[in-house]
């Protein structure tokens, strides 16, 4: 029987979060039970607008890859993106594919096919190579492809790796590396999908039109303070500050050479806010006969944002939502660096209006990746994943998602992460995994809707074919999988088989984890000697240290630390074997708490209606590391039950009473639990979470539930 683990939680914390951030006192326990209580964590939690999410030239290489793609436009030479073979793969290579032909450029792309290896191949760089090929650029891949990229350079060409996989000790050279992985990348968030580095590099090859590119920027404000002047400066570049400075001068004490503002300010392009009252201020504080050369951006800001039309600095500082968001006061400086970027961003799209469609059309792939990728739904991931969906359920749905969706009776349904994880990704993953991730490239790519409609019906019956391959996978694991277990210590499954399909060794894996809550490898054969593996893992255990170990044994492996792929010579079976069961011995991982719900808020009977729904709304994305809510009501009576479904798996509805609304409440595969804990009439508490039920174009709320207990005491309420 599961324990229900209510956390106690702070009164004064749950005061202050509503304090400070609005929010009601539903929200804000919840906020502190999932410890969202950081200005951060609450920033992405309360905020969808994309000037939240990190810059693209926080990548410190990241200047260097768009010079390089602006070279291969000037020379007019031939691109080739080479992609991944799932949905990650396939949508970074779809933004790359169409932000580089509309910049005019011959680009071509190319996915593994049927049991081609993992990452950019020796055959690929050559064929290129052959083509007059000039520049390989690699997304979802690369980063542990060191041989074919020394290959590559020896024949000529250039590589940009564009990456989010583990990078290896020694990174692939010579190449421009655009990993957030990478210890030395710059960016400040690690866990972003491969798509998601595309789409960076995509807003850089953008903002590239920009008058600001490369350009270096320095904003200057004065802040009187009695006698005192407050002289603040941030210099920029691409909109990344470089390097801050603050000055406070007593006025008559001492000469602007004094200070470090003549060094700091040299050749530098001044911006202030307001050019008339900075220049009398920075008189004020060093005399008549100091000359500042000053540009008032405030006009130009103003055409582009008209609202902060003669507004103070002092005002904007106080409407920034960035600085509500931070430990730290306010600043006028900072709402000066705030206002500008929004300006120049903003600017750019109203020079170029094509930028907002495309950048909303790469969104809704940059959505699907990170669910795919089960990237963890915190920090900007929310950001895409949000605007991603919003964007569909507006009906604004991009080629090729459009025909998927279609066929999937999607469409005039509201879409959540939920739909677009088991529906939409499951069946683009079914391209790649049976050998044709072509399918999905050409599915987004396409110009014509006929051929992306026929395109959508081969990728709906690849996954029939795939759900098939799964189930023969288990069936031929199964035994295997059990016995090996004590003979890797307890802490590892392991199954060999090659009548498993290379498309399902990581769906397998992962059943596997789910099923004994260990890290599991699932390996089978490709042209009879080489083996493929896939490993996947859980309870905190990084999988790709334990791979690392094994290196010399294979042709090639990498991923995340929680899910990783490998191959090598069917020569070396048998030491991979004994190392494995060697290595399981040191296996670290964590207690599990399985038997343990974790609440986010207990609702009482009164407080059970469809507003509920909008505390919900507000936490999605649901996904990795951002469960969907639970909560707890008690002696809710049934006022029906009736058991749903055929066969071994049956389901349990239940009509609940709450006051004057009446619940409908689904407990999947536990149809025979009525009779047997509770009947119809009896009082009960439950575990559940809220959503949407879509029956004729009509939405009506209902509850899923998690668990639920016959309550002990079934009188009346009073």
């Amino acid at each position: 029987m599961s324990t229900w683990n209510k956390k106690q939680i702070s009164k004064s914390e749950i005061e202050e979060l509503v304090k400070k951030y609005g929010v009601d006192s539903l929200t804000a326990s919840i906020m502190s039970r999932r410890n969202i209580v950081d200005g951060k964590s609450i920033l992405y939690l309360m905020e969808d607008d994309l000037r939240f999410q990190h810059s693209p030239f926080s990548f410190n290489t990241m200047e260097d890859a768009v010079d390089r793609i602006l070279d291969a436009k000037d020379d007019k030479a031939k691109v080739l993106i080479y992609g991944d073979r799932d949905v990650d793969g396939v949508s970074a290579t779809t933004v790359l594919y169409d932000c580089l032909t509309s910049m005019g450029i011959d680009t071509q792309y190319r996915l593994p096919s049927g049991d081609d290896a993992y990452g950019l191949s020796i055959q690929a760089v050559d064929e290129f190579a052959k083509d007059y090929g000039s520049l390989i650029i690699t997304v979802d891949c690369g980063i542990s492809n060191n041989v074919e990229i020394a290959h590559a350079a020896e024949l000529g060409l250039d590589v940009i790796v564009v990456d989010h996989h583990n990078p290896p000790e020694d990174l692939p050279s010579p190449a421009i590396i655009v990993d957030a992985k990478c210890e030395d990348s710059g960016y400040p968030f690690k866990d972003i999908s491969g798509c998601a580095v595309v789409y960076k590099l995509v807003q850089a090859l953008r903002f590239s039109q920009s008058d600001f590119y490369k350009q270096e920027i320095c904003l200057l404000n004065v802040t009187p303070i009695n006698e005192a002047y407050t002289i603040d400066c941030v210099k920029l570049k691409n909109l990344v500050p470089t390097s801050k400075m603050s000055e406070t001068i007593v006025s008559g004490t001492i000469g602007i050479m004094q200070t470090r503002l003549p060094e700091y300010l040299s050749g530098q392009q001044i911006f202030v806010w307001d050019k008339e009252v900075t220049t009398k201020l920075l008189k004020d504080a060093f005399g008549s006969g100091v000359e500042f050369n000053l540009m008032d951006i405030r006009p130009e800001v103003a055409k582009v944002i008209p609202q902060v039309s003669g507004l103070s600095l002092l005002r904007i500082k106080d409407m920034s939502k960035i600085a509500k968001y931070g430990d730290h006061p306010a600043t006028e400086i900072g709402g000066f660096y705030n206002i500008f970027v929004t300006y120049a961003q903003q600017k750019l799209k109203s020079t170029f209006p094509e930028i907002a469609a495309a950048e909303e059309k790469d969104l809704q792939l940059v959505a699907l990746a990170a669910l795919a990728d089960i990237m963890p739904l915190k920090d900007e991931n929310r950001i895409f994943v949000r605007k991603g969906i919003a964007s569909m359920n507006a009906g604004r749905i991009r080629p090729g998602l459009l025909e998927l969706m279609s066929s999937l009776n999607l469409l005039g349904k509201r879409i959540n992460s939920t739909t677009l994880s088991w529906d939409v990704v499951s069946n683009l993953n079914a391209a790649g995994r049976l050998g044709h991730a072509e399918y999905a490239a050409d599915l987004f790519i396409s110009k014509d809707p006929a051929f992306r409609e026929t395109m959508a019906q081969k990728i709906i019956a690849l996954n029939v074919e795939r759900k098939k391959l799964s189930v023969d996978a288990w069936n031929y694991a199964a035994v295997q999988a059990e016995t090996s277990i004590p003979l890797h210590n307890n802490k590892l499954c392991v199954v060999i088989d090659e009548r498993i399909n290379r498309g399902v060794s990581g769906i397998l894996a992962g059943r596997l984890v789910s099923a004994y809550k260990v890290p599991a490898i699932a390996v089978t054969f490709v042209d009879n000697n080489i083996a493929v593996g896939s490993m996947r893992s859980c309870r905190g255990y990084d999988i790709t240290v334990f791979l690392d170990q094994l290196a010399d044994l294979f042709i090639n492996h990498g991923g995340h630390n929680f899910a990783a792929g490998f191959s090598f010579t069917r020569d070396k079976l048998s030491e991979f074997e004994r190392r494995v069961k060697e290595l399981s011995s040191i296996i670290n991982l964590s207690e599990t708490n399985d038997d343990v719900i974790d609440l986010d808020a207990e609702i009482p009977e009164s407080y059970l209606t469809p507003k509920l729904l909008d505390v919900s709304d507000r936490f999605e994305p649901f996904g990795e590391e951002n469960p969907e809510l639970i909560f707890m009501s008690e002696r809710l009576p049934i006022v029906d039950a009736i058991v749903m479904g055929k066969g071994e798996k049956q389901h349990l509805k239940l009509t609940l009473g709450c006051g004057k609304y009446k619940w409908p409440a689904l407990f999947w595969n536990e149809g025979e639990r009525l009779h047997r804990d509770f009947e119809k009439g009896d009082k009960v508490d439950i575990l559940y979470h809220i959503e949407r039920n879509t029956f004729n174009g009509m939405e009506t709320p209902q509850l899923i539930l998690t668990d639920i207990r016959k309550s002990e005491n079934q009188g009346d309420n009073k």
